[in-house]
């Protein structure tokens, strides 16, 4: 199969939250023939050479409300959405991206989860499975952030990658990308503490989540051939998982227990403050995201002044 503009188009016209028959269906079609059988958890992993120590990432559910198949319509340089859901770049784009790199032999342990837009269900599972191929893991890369420049260093406001790390990976795929402290959470979080550097890069979409939701197909093609040709050897890992996980024992007394974020359990937690913490950090991060979703949800400006008690804005 060539990844090309429009193998991605197909593969973005599988709307897939998670359960769906229509995400059974993709994985069938795209992973099960490259990956094989997926684990007990639904995730998908291979290895491509001899323990290599990068672990490229993506997932393959969507957010859609709903399953179902539409048809993403190519403007100019840009894939939108034709109906009144989101696109699903994310994380389709990292999907594409990722098999595109094992077909053309790419070292490194690739992994495809399930499970991520309902909280890194698959990536934590991983975890507490503690397969094998950790153990040979200095890096997890996942292809799963919005914009063109971003290769994130903090998740959740932990620092999860050195910014070393983030700029030799620039320098590696070179592309004009930069260190980003402001990342929020997807599954290589899910293994800061096990594996030293882990982070998120920008694939070009913008908008994720809602129905204005779109990608830069140009960008993903670029990035497809940057990726292909990468000296992944210029990697440096700088940051240690032991001592970040020291670090964070000896901190906060707030929040889940901290076994439960070490070995990946942490499931919705009953904790108002926690909860309330990482909220606001999704707001800060994506601020006209959630105002969109607010708007697509039926609160618009004089609503959302009434709940807030504001007058004087």
């Amino acid at each position: 199969m060539e990844y090309n503009i429009d193998t991605l188009l197909n593969m973005l016209s599988y709307k897939r939250p998670e359960g769906s028959v229509e995400q059974s269906h993709f994985c069938d079609r795209y992973l099960l023939p490259v990956f094989g059988e997926p684990d007990s958890h639904g995730n998908y992993c291979i290895t491509v050479g001899d323990k290599p120590r990068l672990s490229f990432m993506a997932h393959h559910d969507t957010v859609h409300r709903v399953g179902g198949y539409q048809k993403p319509h190519v403007k100019g340089p840009i894939i939108i959405s034709t109906s009144d859901d989101c696109l699903g770049a994310d994380c389709t784009t990292g999907v594409w991206l990722i098999l595109a790199m094992i077909q053309a032999g790419v070292e490194g342990t690739y992994v495809v989860h399930a499970g991520e837009e309902i909280g890194c269900i698959g990536s934590r599972a991983i975890i507490d499975d503690s397969p094998a191929w950790l153990e040979h893991t200095d890096a997890c890369i996942s292809f799963d952030r919005r914009g063109y420049d971003s290769i994130v260093t903090h998740q959740m406001g932990e620092r999860t990658a050195s910014n070393a790390f983030a700029v030799s990976l620039n320098n590696a795929i070179g592309l004009n990308m930069r260190p980003d402290p402001t990342g929020s959470y997807t599954d290589s979080n899910e293994y800061s503490f096990s594996v030293s550097e882990c982070t998120n890069i920008s694939v070009g979409y913008k908008g994720q989540h809602t129905a204005n939701e779109t990608q830069d197909w140009e960008f993903a093609l670029v990035l497809r051939d940057k990726l292909l040709s990468a000296d992944w050897s210029r990697v440096v890992i700088e940051r240690d998982c032991e001592s970040a996980w020291d670090s964070y024992q000896g901190r906060s007394s707030w929040g889940p227990d901290v076994h439960d974020i070490r070995h990946g359990s942490l499931r919705d937690s009953d904790n108002d403050e926690y909860q309330l913490q990482l909220m606001t950090d999704l707001v800060i991060d994506y601020p006209e995201d959630v105002a969109a979703l607010l708007l697509e949800y039926g609160c618009d400006l004089s609503a959302l002044r009434d709940e807030l008690g504001i007058s004087n804005f």
